[in-house]
Order: structure tokens, then sequence, then C-alpha cells
């Protein structure tokens, strides 16, 4: 992307701006997890964040390639309700949804500006004050020395600016870089650690990017002293390092905010004291007192549970209040009905219950921290890498559990909203293999999943990409795989159990349009053989069926059916009792596929 000035906050402003955050995370997204100590030790607060700001980035872009076909560019506040709805459905950890929470605060006060396309540095200085606060306000027990420290000196220096939006961001980026060469004062576990706060690391990061986007100058680092592994953190020799070096995320509790009920940060149970929002610096340990106060030693809870949920402002406060019981760390962000649950539990199945009961949950995350070690800081012992792992993107719950049974690691792509290369090397990652066979399961996704296996390359895993269109031709290639072969004849096997499995999926056109079976008109059942419009009907049942008639022509032996929650309840039924009448010696398995994109996935072998 053209880093041009932008001497506005226009729509190609926000673009540029985060284009250049999300290099910028990328680049110190190592530098970040490292200096992860607080509230939790578990080394992610960087990946958190660049995943987070990806999800924004690509909203972003989404909406200027909606305008590409027409007239016109985007307004400003098509741009940044698209940033902020893009983190808010991505946010990652608590680090990730600070973050998705400063940017819906900016949002905030640039889409009100109306028909107004762009905002200037009154404008600028206002959503940054506004960021800042919202998260602060939605705050059960703020503490000092975190990144709504770092939030708040940028919007207090941004107020003491005079001028364009270049001059305003720039004084906001020298007040966060001061807060945060401050932090370790302020938090006791940060001066131990001998760091600076992982989470305003990254916002200062985040502030750069802004500074270059309206000025084209890359903003001045200060030096950095060498940086000494100790244990599993990095630390920072000198405090002129830390200003140029640092992010830690705040342990979070939701509480209901003035501006559409965001949340952001506060200790664990255990972990912290409330601080006064004057506080300027923690109390010193005694020698002989113990652990501080606000050192992460007493341990916690053993699961992250990190959902999306569909619900109404009076089920979410009820939410809330269940949730701080079960457990900490609690952040519970959005509005408008789609809110962003984050929360650390022992009991991962109550707090996806309450969810259950609160509206409708999906894209559930749970994550073990395991040992222990993230709340305790203690080392944990180092996990043997597997000689080889699957990595396979999914449409749906019901077959992430088929694949994990058969021991992939799964990322799961939800209806209009594919993965971003982010989470497909944090999958290779998470899958912890010294050579990955990733399966993309979508033509659409063959960039993207190519984009992160180049990515794993550098990290040195070997990584084969075998370009699936479909789920069920990754049904076919997960068959087949042997991990004891050798790593090239696994994936020639696999690619070949792919390329010979033919697939199909019904779907609901959603507008009239020309396809290569003629017009079909909005709510018309389409049925897809290998990507391409064969049949266009008006009955669920009927069309998959002249769709699966027409792959069996060329012959097969075994049929698969992905069945997804929108399909009527007898269209597997009726499709196997179809074959079994119509096809000898052809097999038939059928799978839930959950929620998905189409109504019906079909492949035949």
């Amino acid at each position: 992307m053209a880093q041009v000035p932008q001497t506005f906050f226009d729509a190609l402003a926000v673009r540029t701006w985060c284009g250049l955050a999300l290099r910028a995370l990328g680049r110190a997204r190592e530098e970040i997890d490292a200096i992860n100590v607080y509230p939790v030790a578990d080394g992610d607060t960087g990946t958190n964040l660049y995943l987070t700001l990806e999800s924004a980035a690509t909203a972003v872009e989404a909406v200027f390639a909606g305008h590409a076909t027409g007239s016109g560019e985007p307004g400003l506040a098509d741009a940044v309700r698209a940033m902020a709805h893009g983190a808010l459905i991505g946010a990652r950890g608590n680090s990730g949804t600070i973050l998705a929470q400063l940017l819906r605060g900016m949002a905030q006060v640039l889409a009100d500006a109306g028909d107004v396309p762009h905002g200037d540095g009154p404008a600028l200085r206002l959503a940054l004050r506004r960021a800042a606060d919202s998260a602060r306000q939605a705050v059960a027990h703020p503490v000092e020395g975190t990144v709504l420290t770092v939030a708040s000196a940028a919007a207090d220096a941004a107020e003491q600016a005079e001028g364009d939006c270049g001059t305003v961001a720039r004084a906001a980026y020298e007040g966060a870089r001061a807060a945060l060469a401050a932090t370790p004062d302020q938090l006791t576990v940060l001066r131990r650690a001998g760091v600076v706060d992982a989470g305003g690391r990254g916002l200062v990061a985040v502030l750069g990017a802004l500074v270059e986007a309206f000025t084209g100058e890359t903003v001045r680092e200060s030096p950095r002293s060498p940086v000494v592994i100790s244990g599993s953190h990095a630390r920072v020799g000198d405090r002129e390092a830390m200003a140029g070096a640092v992010d830690a995320h705040a342990r979070v509790r939701a509480v209901d905010a003035q501006a559409g009920g965001e949340a952001a940060g506060v200790p664990a149970r255990g972990e912290g004291v409330d601080a006064p929002a004057g506080a300027a610096t923690a109390p010193e340990c005694a020698a002989d007192a113990g652990p501080c106060a606000d050192a992460t030693d007493t341990g916690g809870p053993a699961f992250e549970v990190i959902y999306l949920l569909e619900a109404d402002d009076a089920a979410v406060a009820r939410l809330r209040a269940r949730l701080d019981a079960l457990g900490d760390s609690l952040v519970v962000v959005g509005g408008d009905g789609l809110w962003n649950v984050h929360v650390h539990v022992d009991d991962a199945g109550a707090a996806v219950e309450a969810g259950v009961e609160a509206g409708r949950p999906y894209r559930i995350r749970i994550t073990h921290f395991g040992l222990g070690d993230v709340h305790t800081g203690r080392e944990r012992p180092p996990r043997e890498r597997a000689q080889r792992a699957v990595v396979a993107v999914v449409p749906g719950e019901g077959l992430a559990g088929l694949y994990t049974q058969a021991g992939a690691t799964t990322v799961l792509a939800r209806p209009g909203e594919p993965p971003a290369s982010g989470e497909l090397v944090q999958a290779v990652r998470r899958a912890h293999a010294r050579e990955v066979v990733l399966l993309p399961n979508d033509a659409e996704l063959r960039h993207t999943a190519a984009a992160a296996a180049e990515q794993a390359r550098t990290e040195g895993i070997r990584v084969a990409l075998i370009p699936t269109r479909s789920a069920v031709q990754g049904i076919a290639a997960l068959a087949v795989h042997e991990p004891e072969r050798r790593f090239d004849e696994d994936v020639v096997q696999m690619t070949s159990a792919a390329g010979a499995t033919r697939y199909a999926e019904v779907v609901v056109a959603e507008h009239e349009s020309w396809t290569t079976a003629g017009i079909c008109q909005a709510g018309d059942v389409l049925g897809l053989i290998d990507g391409d419009v064969a049949v266009i009907g008006t009955d669920v049942t009927s069309t998959a069926r002249t769709v699966l008639d027409r792959m069996l022509r060329a012959g097969g032996e075994l049929v698969t059916l992905v069945v997804g929650d929108e399909a009527p309840e007898t269209v597997a039924a009726h499709l196997e009792a179809h074959v079994r009448d119509t096809y000898l010696a052809v097999d038939t398995t059928a799978y839930r596929g959950g929620r998905q994109a189409a109504l019906l996935l079909i492949g035949v072998e």
C-alpha cells in the first residue's frame, strides 16, 4: 500500500492507517509476545493484537472492494464502522479486545460526523479522547501501568496539540511513548520482570502507524539496548529502551459503559489491588513482605474462553454477572446485538452454557493454559514437536469436530468471515509440528493460505499446501493421510485423493443474477458443481438430487454429504435412499456441518 500522506482523516486515511499498523504489529509481534507478563504471562499479546488488527484491516478492504464495482469511494463513516466491526469480530485475548474497544470509541466520534467526508485535527482529538475514556469507563477496577494508562496519556497529549491530523497524531504518539516508559513504576510485576506493558507497546506501534499515515514519515524509535532473555520473558536494559519497545495487555472485567457497553482491563482475582484513577506509582515491595499485590503469583483459572454472541442488552447484562462469578479477566465488548465475550475460567463448559442462555454464541475458542505457568510466571517444560500435522479450514462446528477427531488442527470459517492469513499461521504454530499439511478447503482462500505457508516456512516449519477447494475434498485428503510415510509421499497421496473428489454445494440465491445455468432470482435454490452453477430450482431436496445424479453420471464409489443447520431435516435421509436405490455399489456417508454458508455440501469420490 502506498504511504501517501493524508491531510484529513478520510476513508483512504483509515485504509492507510490499518495497513501500516498491521505491518508495524507484524514487525513487533515477537518482541511484544516476549514481554507479556501481565495479567497472564502467556506470551501472546503481540499475536493477539496482530490478529485483531488484521481482522479490522480486512473489513476496511472489503468496503473499498464493494465500492470498486460502483462509482465513488466509501465515506469516512463506512470505513471506520467497518474497522470497528472487523476488530470486534476478530478480537483475540484481553489485548485484542481492548484494542477493538479503542477503535470502536474512535469510530463512534468519526462516524457521527454524518455526511462530512473527512475529519480534521479537532475531530481526531475528540476521537482519541472517546477511545480512552470509553475503555476506562467500561472497567470495574482500572489498573494503572497498563494499556489503559497509555491510551489516556495519548488522549491527554492530543488535547494539547493544535493543528492538523498529523500534528495531533504525533502528539498522541509521543504522549503514549512517555507513558509506556513509565509503566514499570506503576505496576510492580512489570518492574520485577524488567519490561514495559506489552499491550501499551502494541498501542504505541498502532499510534506510530497513525503518524506515518498522516505525515508519510516513519516515526523515530528510541535506541534499544540488548534484550536479555530471563526465564520466559525479555528484559529491557534501560528506561529509554522501554519507551521504544512495549505492550502487555491488562486483565479485564466488563461493566456497563456509557459508550455502547465496551469493556476493558482490570486485574484478575487475587492478582491485583484497586488503584485510584490518579495513581502515579505502585507501592514498592518490602524485602521480606512476600509477593507484591499486583504480581501474578497466585495462580488462576485453567481455561480461556472466547466467543461471539448474538444477544440483546438485558441478556448480556445477566451474562456479565454470571461470568464474573465463574472466573476473571472478563471482557464483554460490542453492542447493537453483537458482542465479543472473553473470560478465564476453570469450568469452560459453564462459560459456554452461560452464553447459550444469553443468546447464540458462535466462533467458540477454548484454550487450556497448561501447567499453571501463565499465571505463576514459571517457565513451562518444553513440549516436543510432533513430526507431522494437518491444519484445515472448516466451514462449520460439525466438521470442525470431525476433522479434530481425525487428528487435524482446525480453523473455523464463518459465513462471510473468512480467516485471515495470521489465523492460519497461528494454527500452524498451534499444531506444533516439524511438517504441516495445509488444507484451505476453499478456492478463495488459496492466496491467503499461500501467504500463511510462506510465513510458517520462515519460522523453520516445512509446509505443503494442498489446494483443496471444498471441505469434502479435505475429508478425502485426510482419509488417506499417513504420518508414517515420507512427507512428500504423504502429500502426493493426499493431493491425489482431493483431486479425485468432485465437489458440489447447494445454496440459496441472495439476489437476481446471471449464471452458467441461466438467470436466477432471489430465493432460488442453486446447485453448484465444481464451483459453477449447474442447477436452478425451487426445492432444496429436489435440487440436491439433480446435482447428485449429474455428478454420479461420471461414476463414483463414495458420496459424502455435509448437511448445514438450515437444510431440511430429511434431505440427508432422502439422498441416501436415492443413492441406495439407484446406484449399485455406491456408499453414502452423511455428517452434520453445523452453521455453514451452504445448505449442503456434496462430495463424490
